[in-house]
């Protein structure tokens, strides 16, 4: 199981772990700490220096209720970075956390190697069309609705049958536009209550029918805190717990605020799964 990466064969056989940088204000838990070059390099270079495959780098917040940003302002935030980080690391692989097919169409032209799209091309039709263009790897994530409703979307009959049609509808029309490399990321946390992310969890292996790499996103989030009652900096012993969970189900790429605890999951894990 591989993914092109600028011309890069990615070997997702073993699970490789995703290092997260926000250069947002109002990230949930990262937000505004990375607002210097200085800031960002320093936090490139320890994410691959701990193990990281690829840096996911958003300027846009998708936490519940995050307020709008507008095009023009999530491009001025993301393109210099996208610059900055190149001109330290010019082999990172990067990828780009955004909706928006002309965020994407930007980065990848200063560079970028995936597009994240949270919204599963929801949110801009003209999105596949993107990735079919520069046959970039995509992340298709479920989601309902945009961060500031999808909270008020969690109505489901059966949550994961509903996501595995999701998606094979979604592959299929990728698929049918010339999109070779699709990672599929359940969205946890994302239009689903606490109980729901669990259930999706438990069921997670599900989704290896599809026959596509899945991305798992747990990192500091909400199930594990509130679930704990504890806070976010707190929460780096339970996105542990459940990155393991979710490497034994299937999970081929962990997406981490926290690297070298993930590499070490990673490394632990491949000790019983040789």
């Amino acid at each position: 199981m591989t993914i092109n990466c600028k011309g890069q064969l990615i070997d997702l056989s073993v699970p490789k772990v995703m290092g997260i940088l926000n250069v947002t204000p109002n990230s949930f838990f990262d937000g505004g700490k990375y607002d210097s070059d200085e800031a960002i390099i320093t936090q490139v270079g320890k994410m691959l220096a701990d193990g990281a495959t690829f840096i996911d780098l958003g300027a846009y917040s998708s936490k519940p209720s995050a307020e709008f940003v507008s095009g023009e302002e999530e491009l001025n935030r993301i393109v210099p970075v996208v610059k900055l980080i190149l001109q330290h690391f010019p082999d990172a692989l990067l990828s780009i956390d955004t909706f928006r097919s002309e965020v994407a169409e930007a980065c990848i032209e200063n560079g970028a190697a995936i597009i994240n799209d949270i919204s599963g091309g929801n949110l801009d039709d003209k999105m596949f069309g993107v990735i079919a263009k520069y046959n970039v790897p995509y992340i298709l994530m479920h989601m309902r609705g945009t961060p500031q409703t999808m909270q008020t979307l969690t109505d489901y009959d059966d949550i994961v049958k509903e996501m595995l049609f999701y998606f094979s509808e979604k592959v299929a029309e990728a698929r049918s536009l010339g999109i070779n490399d699709i990672i599929l990321d359940p969205g946890f946390g994302f239009a689903k209550t606490l109980d729901q992310n669990y259930e999706v969890l438990q069921k997670m292996e599900l989704f290896n029918i599809l026959e596509l790499p899945v991305l798992a996103g747990f990192s500091r989030k909400s199930m594990i805190y509130k679930n704990l009652n504890i806070n976010q900096q707190e929460a780096l012993n339970g996105t542990t717990v459940l990155n393991t969970i979710s490497l034994t189900k299937g999970a081929k790429i962990l997406r981490v605020h926290d690297v070298k605890e993930a590499m070490e999951c990673v490394t632990l894990f491949n000790k019983i799964a040789i």
